[in-house]
């Protein structure tokens, strides 16, 4: 799926999930700290989609209302409701 972030330095995030466990399998975020993106996508490889959002859900950038684990997180409810 791929979910277009507002309020952040990456522009979208591209991201896989296993219907059948609900677990992420591939998150790669386009733009952004390369660094950070890369380290939060290693990390929830593997989790339930719940527990991603539980632990990424409201973190702030800086002054910034939002960040991108947090549009990880919307990403993901995004992924639940559609479902």
């Amino acid at each position: 799926m791929v979910y277009k972030t507002s309020g952040v330095c990456s522009s979208e995030i591209n991201f896989e999930i296993d219907n059948n466990t609900n677990t992420v399998q591939a998150v790669h975020f386009v733009g952004g700290c390369s660094g950070n993106a890369n380290g939060i996508s290693r990390l929830v490889v593997g989790m339930p989609v719940d527990e991603v959002i539980k632990r990424l859900e409201g973190i702030h950038c800086g002054y910034k209302p939002t960040s991108c684990p947090d549009q990880l997180a919307k990403a993901l409810k995004k992924w639940r409701s559609d479902k």
